[in-house]
């Protein structure tokens, strides 16, 4: 007959005669687990048979308490005959939640991205960036190390030389509350040919170095002789009362 396991389900094959007609207590050889095993089922006429002759059965004296009990049989792993095809057919496998199963559907591909969205983050972060900008140009004005910035003199003139010194800058509030600045300087031409004078550019910064004013000032006259050096003044009322610097130089072409 064959035999298995209740706990680890290895499974044997014994001699009827082990086990016998009313069965008896076994051991795995393999995870040492005992359990009580029925003995084969006779057939019917058989059975009758067995009764038949079989007579009444006295009542069993109690065994001494000394009397040994018989060591239960263990029953060594044979190979088992081939069991049918439903039988050799392995259970399913049940996970719990926390497992995972090979067979689970994998995709091929990740998950696509949304494009639209990718864009309008983008387009929210370069308009921040451009208002930044923005701000601080506005603030601060241009910087002057930025390529392709819009240089606020233009280029030195050969042999002309232009001096405007700070003690001859003035600025002050005048007695009816308009602030007043006027600045004083020279034009000189230390060349040796005659040079065209062009039109003189005052720029205001506050103390952020931002222009708040600028205007131009034209010479008394077109061009001087070599060696010859003429006066500029300058003065203006509107002056706004951020301002803290003056630049003076030649006007951008």
């Amino acid at each position: 007959m064959i035999i298995a396991c209740p706990a680890c389900s290895t499974r044997y094959v014994v001699p009827d005669s082990a086990i016998g007609v009313d069965g008896r207590t076994v051991r795995c050889a393999k995870c040492r687990h005992s359990w009580f095993q029925n003995g084969p089922e006779l057939p019917e006429r058989d059975a009758l048979e067995a009764v038949a002759e079989v007579p009444a059965a006295a009542p069993e004296a109690e065994a001494p308490a000394s009397s040994p009990t018989p060591e239960p049989v263990q029953a060594e792993p044979t190979i088992p005959p081939p069991l049918p095809e439903a039988a050799r057919r392995a259970p399913p496998q049940v996970y719990s939640d926390d497992d995972h199963s090979p067979f689970d559907h994998q995709p091929p591909f990740r998950p696509r991205r949304n494009p639209a969205k990718l864009w309008t983050i983008a387009a929210v972060a370069f308009a921040l960036t451009v208002a930044a900008l923005a701000g601080v140009v506005w603030q601060f004005g241009m910087p002057k190390w930025l390529p392709g910035a819009v240089q606020t003199f233009g280029a030195d003139r050969p042999d002309l030389v232009l001096s405007f010194p700070p003690e001859k800058q003035d600025r002050r509030q005048l007695p009816n509350g308009t602030e007043y600045f006027g600045a004083s300087g020279t034009v000189t031409n230390n060349g040796r040919d005659v040079r065209a004078i062009p039109e003189i550019l005052i720029v205001l910064r506050d103390a952020g170095d931002k222009v708040v004013k600028t205007w131009e000032v034209p010479p008394p006259q077109e061009e001087l002789a070599p060696g010859e050096s003429v006066t500029i003044n300058a003065a203006v009322t509107d002056v706004p009362k951020s301002a803290k610097v003056a630049e003076i130089g030649w006007k951008p072409d």
